[in-house]
């Protein structure tokens, strides 16, 4: 789909720029950042679009939506990394998925941004990225916007910009849908307080599973302050009710750091108990040119899938980390998922008889997750189950769940050879 004319809207009379946005001589773009002055937008739309493009590029490392190399990383025929994203309801959304700035000037190891990144700096004022995003929304392209940035000129200057362009949407124009905001690592409390009360949702990246592993891979980064602390100032105020929306997420980068599947899950799980986390995010490190990690393997994309699938066994399943299954050395095993290889593990607890399988028992089958089960369950209200038949029209993965499952005292597993 062809790019809506994207052309920069000018203040309105009697508004004054703030500070962070107001650029030497009036340009579109803010002061010069440890040095050097980033390029972007003179004003045209044609130069508007193409930088919006290279910054939703730059951006599209940072997840926030699916899981599985299949489904994320990529790129519209516009250029724009516009995704399905999932949304607190559940349902699914084009986002818009942008950094304000590009080139920063922390060095995480494994990030093409580290250092003022590997070409010409870009930084869309809030005027323009939100006028870029309304246009787009107007379009109907896009039903919302993931906003982050690489740091230009600090921590606090760049979550100002940040804040500046969710309060034009949300207070200049009425922009009422789905605006997901990332902290930046050493903004201040204030900040904090200033995202939750514009967005709909917000996160800070934990990028590594603990306080050594960070320092890895993101020396410019503390843990405790940079992480933990702005991590815990959202979770309380999400128990408080004082921010009651979409809550907060994070993102966990896979195999960067030398960390083990196994200390992800427990960063992950920690989070999810202490932190009141919505979701936990993973990332399979891809090397990138000119950064540290150039020469490493790229980690496998199955090794994050199989994360993402430990996650749901976790937070939808009713499974504790203890029951998941590691290796001596810490890894999940990529040959089967770890609901097959528990139910592997347990051949006591199976076949189950489907009539009579409490909710908790169904969820514990490989191949039926909590709408298929709760489509059986209505089901079996109406009459018992007795063909294989049912978990097809369930949902289920009946291939799957053939071998464990029985049906009114007959292996499914027998029905299955038949077809």
């Amino acid at each position: 789909m062809p790019l809506p004319d994207l052309k920069p809207r000018t203040a309105r009379r009697g508004e004054v720029p703030s500070r962070s946005d107001a650029g030497e001589g009036g340009r579109l773009f803010g002061r010069k950042h440890a040095g050097r002055r980033p390029g972007g937008v003179v004003g045209s739309g044609a130069s508007l679009g193409v930088t919006l493009a290279a910054l939703t590029q730059a951006a599209r490392h940072d997840l926030s939506c699916a899981c599985g190399p299949s489904q994320h990383r990529q790129r519209g025929s516009d250029g724009l990394w516009i995704y399905p994203a999932a949304l607190p309801s559940g349902r699914r959304a084009p986002m818009l998925k942008v950094l304000q700035a590009s080139g920063c000037e922390r060095n995480c190891a494994y990030c093409a941004e580290r250092c003022g990144g590997q070409g010409r700096a870009l930084c869309l004022v809030p005027e323009a990225l939100a006028s870029a995003f309304l246009d787009l929304h107007r379009a109907g392209h896009v039903a919302g916007l993931f906003l982050s940035s690489a740091i230009q000129g600090g921590a606090v200057a760049t979550m100002d910009r940040m804040l500046a362009t969710a309060e034009l949407l949300r207070r200049r124009h009425a922009f009422r849908g789905y605006i997901h905001l990332k902290l930046i690592p050493g903004c201040q409390p204030a900040q904090i307080e200033r995202a939750m009360a514009l967005a709909t949702r917000v996160s800070v990246n934990m990028e590594a599973p603990t306080a050594a592993h960070l320092a890895r891979i993101a020396p410019g980064k503390d843990f405790q302050a940079h992480i933990l602390s702005p991590m815990r100032q959202v979770a309380d105020a999400v128990a408080a009710g004082h921010f009651a929306r979409g809550g907060q997420t994070t993102q966990l980068v896979v195999g960067a750091a030398g960390e083990t599947d196994r200390e992800i899950a427990t960063a992950a799980a920690d989070g999810y108990r202490e932190m009141g986390l919505a979701r936990v995010y993973y990332s399979a490190m891809q090397p990138v040119p000119g950064t540290p990690l150039a020469e490493r393997a790229a980690t496998p994309f199955l090794r994050e899938h199989r994360l993402y699938q430990v996650d749901f066994l976790l937070r939808g399943y009713g499974f504790s980390l203890d029951e998941i299954h590691f290796d001596e050395a810490g890894r999940l095993p990529l040959a089967t998922d770890p609901k097959t290889l528990w139910a592997e593990r347990h051949p006591e607890r199976f076949p189950l008889e489907i009539n009579r399988a409490r909710p908790d028992e169904l969820l514990r089958v490989p191949g039926i997750g909590p709408r298929s089960a709760e489509r059986l369950l209505a089901m079996r209200r109406r009459q018992r189950l007795r063909d294989i038949g049912a978990l097809r029209a369930a949902g289920a993965s009946w291939k799957a769940a053939a071998p464990y499952l029985l049906l009114d005292g007959k292996p499914a597993e027998r029905q299955l050879r038949l077809l």
